[in-house]
């Protein structure tokens, strides 16, 4: 409500046009012509005063728009001394822009997220005394040596230090598996370490980091974006033109000057000004209802017409979380097999541990008591259960040091091995992958349908997996192991355009925000790439990028039939002016009427997530 209240403090022609509106008609209903003429002339001579500075500046730069007509309406009304009429149309020049600045508001809060994640202090290890002191991360260093505690932010980009770390990337790369790493690594700022403090040397300063190369790609790519043309704009012209024709010949056939003021009362472009905006809040409103937040009104004249997209992997086509598909025995049984990895891997912290785990569970396996277990960086868990038996369970390497030459397991592009023995034994081998989102492949052939020329997948990971993942999900062009830098270029590259690009995590925020239109999959938590994509998908379900197409599409043809009604409407009455058979006063009441018909017909847009729904919960009920 405060945000609210403040935004329309900001809208002062609003406040004086809602109360001047109030007050002549006050005076209208009590009599009082003189004061009724007296607040007409203040209010518009203020609003006429605003609205041409504006529509001067707006001609100077080449823009033509319908405040133009609003402007010649309002003082015709004066003219004429249709006061109410002119206030009418000063409350909906006003509100209409009001509206469409509040759908088209995109908080400055772009950077938010990636501001207030950004390392703020480092912990600096004086190399004479080797204690640590707190500095602020721009006060850090080339070569300084920094430590780094458990679930702490990387400050710098820098070399590792230590013997091992288990970083988790998935803010910077996307990728949800933490890495390990050991001793003279490099390390990237922004990503995240795990539960054991580590030593590192500052390689970069913060300014030239990893993390501040994304906040900067971001920033730019947002502030060179363009602006939205208005749709009503498109047809300032024409509609101007015919209108101001019409009054001209009116008032020279009559010979009345009268009859000029008559046409332009019930020419005013309220329903054109107001039709899109409230048009597009409707589609906003129907779009939130599906788990889509679109920022800005412009997005959705973008989202109807995109003919090219690209779509990162891992948690957007995928669901970013590891699962086992599939247990292979060898010396003990998958259950057994799967009993022993589950116990030792109760205490690691490793990314593939709790799928595990949790399948364990579910098959209610007694898991063995586990006498002692050790974590060995990069490679597995070696423990000792209950009953004296030694269990490891890792990398295929780590396995042969127990069990002697291994034959590795064949495996599907995407799907990773973990293997188990115990003692001196092979007990089996466990293999998980990253799943596809249920609703991925039908949302490529959706969007296809739809007019998408190109669909591809732009993604940091090996082209193997991607490929299979692509391959699956119906899309035949992938680019793998790129970095932000290169997203952005392969997105600014794609024709034809308007372009959609749909990702998760910060590495994902420069493409978000060069596309023309950017998607965020926040699904699991709000993360930078929301930050600065046009909309968000707050729900696990990539099918919502299709549904904000549609409705997007029906929201624009919405908007488009509430314009031309306006238009029609207003073109029939302006004639019937002309010709003399329209007073000011009952045109001014019918101008109104066509405001609210064309009002009327935009509302259809709140109401189009019900179509999408139905379809949506035929398709897939489990899906809504």
């Amino acid at each position: 409500m405060s945000d609210t209240l403040a935004f329309l403090r900001q809208r002062p022609l609003l406040l004086l046009s809602l109360g001047g509106l109030a007050l002549g008609l006050l005076f209208w209903a009590l009599g009082e012509t003189a004061a009724l003429a007296v607040t007409a002339y203040v209010v518009l001579g203020v609003v006429i005063l605003q609205t041409g500075v504006g529509m001067v500046r707006d001609l100077m730069s080449g823009r033509w728009g319908l405040d133009i007509l609003a402007v010649v309406a309002m003082i015709a009304t004066l003219v004429v001394g249709e006061y109410v009429a002119g206030l009418i149309i000063a409350l909906m020049l006003t509100g209409g822009e009001t509206l469409e600045a509040w759908a088209a508001r995109r908080a400055t809060r772009e950077l938010d997220a990636l501001l207030t994640r950004a390392p703020v202090f480092a912990q600096r290890i004086d190399p004479r005394t080797g204690d640590t002191e707190q500095v602020r991360v721009e006060d850090v260093a080339v070569g300084d040596e920094l430590l780094v505690r458990s679930s702490e932010i990387l400050p710098v980009d820098g070399t590792l230090l230590s013997d091992h770390a288990l970083i988790d990337e998935s803010s910077v790369t996307g990728e949800p598996v933490p890495v390990s790493y050991v001793a003279g690594d490099t390390l990237l700022s922004g990503t995240t370490n795990g539960t054991t403090t580590f030593r590192m040397r500052a390689e970069k300063s913060a300014a030239d980091s990893q993390y501040a190369t994304i906040v900067q790609l971001v920033q730019a790519a947002v502030e060179s974006r363009a602006p939205m043309v208005r749709l009503a704009d498109r047809y300032a012209v024409p509609f101007t033109l015919v209108s101001l024709l019409i009054a001209t010949v009116a008032a020279y056939v009559s010979g009345d000057a009268v009859r000029f003021a008559e046409v332009l009362v019930v020419a005013t472009p309220c329903p054109l000004l107001i039709a899109a905006p409230v048009a597009f809040m409707g589609g906003m409103s129907s779009a939130a209802k599906l788990n889509v937040i679109i920022k800005d009104g412009g997005v959705l004249e973008v989202l109807a017409k995109v003919r090219s997209a690209a779509f990162d992997k891992t948690g957007t086509l995928t669901q970013g979380r590891p699962e086992v598909v599939e247990i292979r025995a060898a010396e003990r049984s998958a259950d057994e097999t799967l009993r022993l990895a589950a116990s030792a891997e109760q205490q690691s912290v490793h990314v593939f541990a709790q799928p595990i785990v949790e399948v364990a569970l579910r098959k209610s396996l007694d898991l063995w008591a586990v006498t002692s277990a050790e974590e060995v960086a990069t490679q597995g868990v070696e423990a000792v259960i209950g009953d004296g038996s030694r269990v490891r369970v890792g990398k295929p390497a780590f396995i042969e040091d127990a069990v002697g030459t291994l034959e590795r397991t064949a495996l599907a592009p995407g799907e990773t091995a973990v293997y188990v023995s115990i003692d001196d034994a092979l007990a089996g081998v466990i293999v998980l992958s990253d799943p596809v989102r249920p609703h991925a492949a039908e949302t490529v052939a959706r969007m296809r349908d739809a007019g998408v020329d190109q669909i591809v997948m732009i993604t940091g990971d090996v082209a193997p997996t991607a490929e299979s993942i692509a391959h699956e999900v119906g899309i035949t062009r992938v680019h793998a192991e790129t970095t932000p830098q290169t997203k952005v270029e392969i997105v600014r590259g794609l024709e034809p355009r308007p372009t959609l690009m749909v990702g998760d995590g910060i590495n994902d925020a420069p493409v978000l925000a060069v596309a023309d239109a950017g998607i965020a999959m926040a699904g699991r938590g709000a993360t930078a790439a929301s930050e600065s994509a046009s909309a968000v998908v707050t729900s696990d379900d990539v099918g919502r990028v299709a549904d904000a197409m549609e409705v997007s599409r029906r929201t624009i043809s919405i908007a488009l039939q509430a314009i031309w009604l306006g238009i029609a409407i207003s073109i029939g009455l302006m004639l019937v002016a002309a010709f003399g058979y329209l007073p000011a006063v009952v045109g001014a009441l019918l101008q109104e009427v066509v405001d609210l018909l064309a009002i009327a017909c935009a509302l259809r847009a709140l109401t189009v997530h019900r179509a999408v729904g139905r379809r949506d919960a035929r398709q897939s009920p489990a899906a809504a």
